[in-house]
């Protein structure tokens, strides 16, 4: 009797192996139509800049206003406008590349609690992801420049995550550029003060990126940027 419920617990425990093994080759597919889809529509775009920033930010404040002024002037200067899709500074940033009559894309992700898309994108230009690392992966390939507003744990991920890559040469250098100064100023001084001193990071490092509170001069920076550089994805 013991062999047997030994024998059939075996059993048991290989089918459930089976099982997870064939969710997770399906979960591969899933992943891979992902990728396509963002490939196939983001590959189309000419020179775009994302702009990241909190979805928490309501419409009459004034990172609000911020994040759509730099996107009018990115729009002005030739950029097409990536977001995260939501509410908050991504709307804002739609609806700056809509106003301006520019293009305007959406990279929304389904979450628990249903993050809707915000009406100012590009009705050919919405894709939604399930996986938040096929999203990074659009964005950073992507964009020719990261515009970073204040935000949260999501906006401080693509912020360093950007900053990790072009450190480490795993992509090609692109403009990085934090808007809001007051809001970062906390972050610079801990940096400074903490990371760079203890030498965690270098101080080449913190040339990676730059602070200013002006959209032409974010627009500048980018600009700039690209008279020695050839616009395209970044790897």
């Amino acid at each position: 009797m013991t062999q047997h419920t030994d024998r059939d617990a075996l059993l048991d425990t290989q089918v459930d192996l089976l099982l997870k093994t064939q969710q997770d080759v399906w979960r591969v597919f899933r992943v891979m139509a992902e990728f396509v889809e963002g490939f196939a529509t983001l590959s189309k775009l000419g020179p775009c800049v994302s702009i990241f920033g909190s979805a928490r930010i309501g419409s009459g404040t004034p990172y609000y206003r911020l994040a759509k002024s730099v996107a009018k002037e990115f729009v002005r200067a030739g950029y097409g406008i990536i977001s995260g899709g939501g509410p908050g500074v991504m709307e804002a940033a739609n609806r700056g590349a809509r106003e301006a009559a520019g293009t305007s894309v959406g990279m929304n992700i389904d979450l628990p609690f249903e993050q809707q898309a915000n009406p100012y994108i590009d009705a050919d230009k919405l894709i939604t992801f399930k996986h938040f690392y096929v999203r990074k992966v659009m964005f950073v390939k992507y964009a020719q420049g990261f515009i970073v507003m204040p935000g949260g744990f999501g906006t401080l991920d693509e912020f360093f995550e950007s900053l990790t890559l072009i450190q480490t040469r795993k992509i090609h250098p692109f403009p990085v550029v934090l808007m809001g100064s007051e809001y970062w100023k906390g972050l610079m001084e801990w940096l400074k003060k903490h990371a760079l001193s203890e030498g965690m990071i270098s101080k080449s490092d913190l040339e990676l990126f730059s602070i200013t509170d002006d959209p032409k001069h974010a627009v500048g920076i980018v600009k700039r940027f690209y008279r020695k550089e050839e616009h395209g994805p970044n790897f």
